[in-house]
């Protein structure tokens, strides 16, 4: 994995315009601490920043190929998993490859089959190719949003990287926002309506999308979505064609040349995508799996069961490694790290975030990084597979805005009155829901409970899951760490989209089809273990810490988000029994303690990033 950078000026001279490539580029130093490179050109400037994964010695980029006397020249984030099906079917064609990478495969298979490339990958990417002859830029992304890319179109032309801050990096762009994207911030948050840059004219390339930038035009076309089709196979032959796709996923993406683990929890996801590479390891002489799981100082004293968490995780994690034999390693976090970790964080999503989520798996994958440098996650089953508890509870499932933040109207009693007359922020995120409903490919004939969980599950996979992915990315790779998700390949997204409700709740159960697929690979008790979400700090001293912050924060008036927040009322909030707010903001994890450390991000994001309200 790795970051890109760019800047395109189809009407001036960029060759005396590399320092700015270098700073573009430097802000990626993290997502790529093995190596760098440019390309210059007097229309075009690519930046890139590598981490080794595959190749180190072929792999580096910019990397530049011809077709005649054309040259393309590419830079890329991501990994195709298929890369070597796609480099036999070139070498028929008579390409010849001078590398192992998968870039190289990438970048023949666009000069080949140009923008249909994208409709034979199976991977994570975001890239650009630059096109010197017609001097024309293409940028593309995966078809499920898992590598990032931005991009602002200048009267000075182009500007694209892997995250926000490279794009603030060029002196053309600037960190103003304005009401809307002030109400994203507030409302919306830590969510992001995809496609929205935040920044004044910033975009986000949108998943399933490719642009084509040259002097004629600037266009954007979608070459993916889901399509909703009837589901004819039985329950069995269901559950064996789950069971092949994730199989084939996982053993896709064990493709490495550097050192690989999972991400071990204890619940079902991860658990059974372990058992699966246990089995592939055994299978092909392999060795023995490197498996890591998070925890805290104290949790255990501090734990209490509740409807959303109904048991500790840190038992579960020993069955199964042990179960498995892997090699397991426990990292323990403590509560003054979380805390300390807020600004890191936020840097690395480069806006206000999932709070301890956040900072926990940052500090994670920072040990992690120690050991390995590639990790498979668990991650997005939840969505794919309807974990949630709003694909269950009939007060989320008949909602009628999005079901992880059912009571929008309780951020009202955090922001200033101004800011409210200012941003209309119940409008905003009616606003947004509707527009997510209203992408929704139903299907004809389908009855009304049926379209009702089609419609949960696209919400989770567009609306949600992106938040997910977005945190997946920038803390792992602010660490320079690959974590990968086999539950996001884009075969079994559209496979299980498709599956009735009746058969995903087998047994009344969350993601009841996925443990019935998957039964025979762990034990009982864990297949049919009650979901967990991810694992959290439960001791008070975080609370007490991130309030103590939030009010010293209050109490400055040079704190920029003074005019935003009704101050009166966060220090009597402050006052009550936080551990008593069972009512989560935004999903499952976010309440009463990461209302005050998203204010912590918030304000150190309008500091650090010298925000401008217009």
């Amino acid at each position: 994995m790795c970051g890109i950078a760019g800047w395109i000026n189809l009407d001036g001279n960029l060759k005396d315009k590399t320092i700015v490539l270098d700073n573009m580029t430097k802000t990626l130093s993290d997502r790529g601490p093995d190596n760098e490179g440019k390309y210059v050109s007097e229309k075009a400037l690519l930046g890139h920043r590598r981490l080794i994964v595959i190749d180190p010695e072929g792999g580096a980029q910019p990397m530049t190929r011809y077709q005649g006397d054309n040259k393309f020249v590419i830079v890329y984030n991501g990994q195709i998993y298929n890369a070597q099906d796609l480099r036999e079917e070139l070498q028929k064609k008579d390409y010849v490859f001078t590398t192992t990478s998968d870039t190289e495969v990438l970048l023949y298979s666009y000069i080949e089959w140009r923008e249909s490339c994208l409709e034979k990958f199976n991977g994570i990417f975001a890239f650009a190719i630059w096109d010197d002859k017609k001097e024309s830029l293409f940028l593309a992304r995966d078809r499920i949003g898992v590598k990032p890319l931005f991009y602002t179109k200048r009267p000075q032309g182009l500007i694209f990287g892997s995250e926000l801050k490279t794009l603030l990096a060029n002196p053309h762009v600037e960190s103003k926002i304005d009401k809307e994207a002030l109400a994203e911030i507030l409302m919306m948050g830590p969510a992001r309506t995809p496609g929205y840059g935040i920044f004044q004219n910033v975009n986000e390339l949108k998943p399933g999308h490719f642009l084509i930038y040259n002097k004629d035009n600037q266009t954007i076309r979608q070459y993916w979505s889901l399509k909703s089709e009837p589901h004819t196979d039985d329950f069995q032959t269901t559950c064996e064609k789950v069971r092949w796709i994730l199989t084939d996923a996982v053993k896709r993406q064990l493709i490495s040349d550097v050192p690989l683990c999972t991400l071990l929890s204890g619940g079902l996801d991860s658990s059974v995508l372990t058992a699966l590479i246990v089995n592939h390891y055994k299978e092909n002489n392999l060795g023995t799996l490197d498996t890591f799981s998070v925890n805290y100082v104290d949790n255990e004293k501090h734990f209490r069961e509740n409807s959303f968490q109904p048991n500790s995780d840190a038992p579960w994690v020993k069955i199964v490694a042990e179960y498995l034999k892997t090699n397991h390693h426990n990292v323990l976090l403590d509560t003054p790290e979380l805390a300390s970790t807020l600004p890191n964080a936020c840097f690395a999503r480069d806006l206000p975030g999932m709070a301890d989520t956040d900072t926990s798996l940052y500090l994670f994958c920072g040990e992690i990084k120690k050991q390995a440098t590639v990790a498979l996650s668990g991650e997005c089953a939840d969505e794919v597979f309807g974990g949630y508890p709003w694909f269950q509870r009939e007060e989320m499932i008949n909602s009628t805005t999005f079901p992880w933040a059912l009571r929008p109207k309780i951020r009202l009693n955090w922001l200033s009155q101004e800011v409210q007359e200012q941003i209309n922020p119940l409008e905003h995120v009616q606003r947004r829901y509707n527009e997510a409903l209203a992408e929704v490919p139903y299907l004809l004939g389908e009855n009304a409970k049926a379209a009702r969980m089609r419609e949960i599950s696209y919400l989770s996979l567009t609306r949600f899951m992106p938040t997910l992915l977005d945190r997946n990315d920038r803390m792992s790779m602010a660490q320079g760490l690959e974590v990968r998700v086999p539950f996001c390949d884009h075969r079994l997204v559209e496979y299980v989209w498709n599956i009735p409700w009746s058969m995903k709740y087998y047994q009344d159960r969350e993601k009841g089809l996925l443990r019935a697929a998957l039964s025979d690979v762990l034990p009982h008790d864990v297949i049919w273990r009650k979901k967990s979400p991810y694992p959290k700090t439960h001791n008070p001293s975080y609370t007490e810490r991130v309030v103590k912050e939030a009010l010293a924060i209050l109490e400055d008036k040079t704190s920029p988000i003074l005019p935003l927040v009704n101050v009166t009322y966060l220090k009597e909030f402050a006052k009550t029994d936080l551990s008593t707010t069972s009512v989560p903001w935004f999903g499952q994890l976010m309440g009463a303690p990461q209302l005050f450390a998203y204010l912590i991000q918030l304000n150190y994001w309008f500091k650090t990033y010298k925000v401008e309200i217009i």
